[in-house]
C-alpha cells in the first residue's frame, strides 16, 4: 500500500512539472519617432496583462516609468560598450552603479543583457563578450545584487553550425573553444541561463519549397521525425530550440537553462518576404503563446517551461532593412493593435482568438483600421504626435509634398468627418502612395505610421497608388 502511495505521489509531481506553463515578455524597442512615452507605454503593457518587458539599454525614462509597477525587466549594455566592460573594471562599476543599482529595487531588474547577437557584430565584438560579462558581474557582486539581477547574453541560431535535425545541433567550430564554451561556463557558475533569439519566418521565408507553412505556424501538421533520437516535432520553433539544447549539451553543459528573448513573425515584408503577412504573423504569434501558456517544454526538454519574449512590442520606423524589420509590432505607435491575440492565461479562457485570413466580424468604424485586406500597405496620422505637428505635416503634404488632398475639401467625398487625424491620415496616405511607399516616405517626424489594413474614416476610400 505505502509503495503504490508513493508510486502515485511520484506520478502526481511528474505530471505537475509537465504542466508548468511557461512565461510571455515582450520587447520594448524604440528605435522610432512616433512612439507613446514611457509612461503611456507602462499603462499599456498593464493593460495586456505583460509584465514582462526586455529593453535594448538602461534609458533613464524608461526605467524610471517601470519604477514600483511590478514589471519585471531585462535591461541590456549595448555592444559598444563591450570593449570598455571587458577592459576596464572601473568602467563596468561605474555603469552598474549608475544604471542598475540608481534604480533597483524600484525598477525591478531581473537581468542585464550583455550585448546582443555579438558573433554577427560587425565591428568584432566577440573577443569582448565573456571578459564583459564576467566584469559586469563583478560589479554587481560589489552592490550585493548578484543573487537577484542575472548575467547573459542573446545569441542568434547563425552561432549554430547544425540545425537540422535538431539532435545534430552544433555550434560554429570557430566560436566553441574561444567563446561558447566559456559563456556556459560562465553561466553554470553564476546560476544563469542562455539567451536565445529564435525566428522561424528566417527558416521559413529562405525555404519555403521545403517547411510547411503549417508547421512554422503551430498549426495543425503530421509533425516531423528526428532521425537522431526518434522525438516528433509539430512546430520548427521547438525542433530550433532542440537543436540548441543538443548543442549545449553536447559541449557538456546539457544543464544550462535557456530564455527565449526574442521570436516574432512580421505582418508586412518586401515581395521576396516570403509568408510576411499579417494573418500569419497573427498566427504565429497567437499559437505560440497559447503553446508557452499550455505548459510542458519542447520535445527533448518536456519539463523546463518555455520562457519567451515577442518581438516587439511596437512596429518601429525608423528601423533599416527590410521591410520586415520594421513590421514586428504587436502595437501601432497610436497603441492600437496590429491583430488581436491572447497575451495571457485570462485572455485565453475568454477565448480571444486570433484572426483568420485577416478576418474580423467587426465593421470599421471612424478612425478604426480595416482587417479585411492583406498584402498592401496605406500611411496614417499618428494622433500621439500632437496637433501641432499634424497640422505642420498636412500643410506640407498638400502644398509641397504634392499630395492630392482635393477630396478633402468642403464638399468633397473625404471631407467628412471633418478632423484634423482624417484629413491628415488621407493626406500622408496620397504622398505615400504616390511616392510607391517607398522607405522613409510615411514619416513625417513622427506624425505617421505604416498599417496593413485600409483606413476608414466615414465613407472616404483611400486609394492604394496614383
Amino acid at each position: 500500500m505505502a509503495s503504490q502511495a508513493l508510486t502515485l505521489l511520484l506520478l502526481l509531481l511528474s505530471v505537475t512539472a509537465l504542466s508548468d506553463a511557461g512565461s510571455i515578455g515582450v520587447n520594448y524597442g524604440r528605435v522610432a519617432n512616433n512612439l507613446p512615452t514611457p509612461d503611456k507605454v507602462v499603462e499599456l503593457l498593464k493593460s495586456q496583462g505583460l509584465n514582462k518587458v526586455k529593453l535594448y539599454d538602461t534609458d533613464a525614462t524608461v526605467l524610471t516609468a517601470l519604477a514600483n509597477t511590478g514589471i519585471t525587466v531585462v535591461v541590456a549594455l549595448p555592444n559598444e560598450l563591450l570593449a570598455s566592460a571587458a577592459s576596464d573594471q572601473t568602467f563596468a562599476d561605474n555603469w552598474v552603479q549608475s544604471n542598475i543599482s540608481k534604480y533597483y529595487p524600484a525598477t525591478k531588474i531581473e537581468a542585464i543583457a550583455v550585448g546582443n547577437e555579438v558573433f554577427v557584430d560587425p565591428k568584432n565584438t566577440t573577443k569582448y563578450l565573456v571578459p564583459a560579462m564576467k566584469n559586469v558581474h563583478a560589479s554587481l557582486v560589489k552592490f550585493s545584487l548578484d543573487s537577484t539581477i542575472k548575467i547573459s547574453s542573446p545569441i542568434a541560431l547563425t552561432a549554430l553550425q547544425n540545425s537540422y535535425p535538431s539532435s545534430a545541433g552544433s555550434f560554429k567550430p570557430d566560436l566553441v573553444e574561444p567563446v561558447i564554451k566559456p559563456m556556459l561556463d560562465f553561466l553554470n557558475q553564476t546560476g544563469s541561463y542562455l539567451m536565445v533569439n529564435a525566428y522561424p519566418f528566417f527558416a521559413y521565408t529562405g525555404n519555403s519549397d521545403k517547411i510547411s507553412l503549417n508547421y512554422a505556424l503551430f498549426k495543425e501538421n503530421s509533425g516531423l521525425v528526428d532521425t537522431g533520437n526518434g522525438l516528433k516535432y509539430y512546430s520548427l520553433f521547438e525542433a530550433q530550440i532542440d537543436a540548441v539544447f543538443a548543442a549545449t549539451s553536447a559541449l557538456k553543459y546539457g544543464d544550462v537553462k535557456m530564455v527565449v528573448t526574442e521570436t516574432g513573425w512580421p505582418s508586412i515584408g518586401d515581395e521576396n518576404e516570403i509568408g510576411a503577412s499579417e494573418a500569419n504573423a497573427a498566427s504565429y504569434n497567437g499559437n505560440l503563446v497559447r503553446r508557452v501558456l499550455s505548459g510542458n517544454g519542447t520535445p527533448l526538454r518536456p519539463q523546463d517551461p518555455l520562457n519567451v519574449y515577442l518581438f516587439a512590442l511596437f512596429n518601429e520606423n525608423q528601423k533599416t532593412g527590410p521591410t520586415s524589420e520594421r513590421n514586428y509590432g504587436l502595437f501601432y505607435p497610436n497603441e492600437q493593435k496590429v491583430y488581436d491575440i491572447p497575451l495571457t492565461q485570462e485572455q485565453l479562457k475568454r477565448g480571444q482568438s486570433t484572426p483568420v485570413n485577416g478576418n474580423t466580424s467587426q465593421v470599421p468604424v471612424v478612425g478604426e483600421v480595416s482587417k479585411t485586406s492583406v498584402g498592401q500597405t496605406w500611411c496614417v496620422a499618428n494622433v500621439n504626435a500632437g496637433d501641432k505637428k499634424l497640422k505642420a505635416a498636412l500643410d506640407y503634404a498638400c502644398g509641397e509634398g504634392g499630395a492630392d488632398c482635393s477630396p478633402i475639401q468642403p464638399g468633397s467625398t473625404c471631407y467628412n468627418p471633418n478632423t484634423l487625424e482624417a484629413h491628415a491620415s488621407y493626406a500622408f496616405n496620397s504622398y505615400y502612395q504616390k511616392k510607391t511607399r517607398a522607405v522613409g516616405t510615411c514619416e513625417f517626424g513622427g506624425a505617421a505610421y505604416v498599417v496593413s489594413q485600409p483606413p476608414r474614416y466615414g465613407n472616404c476610400e483611400f486609394p492604394t497608388g496614383y
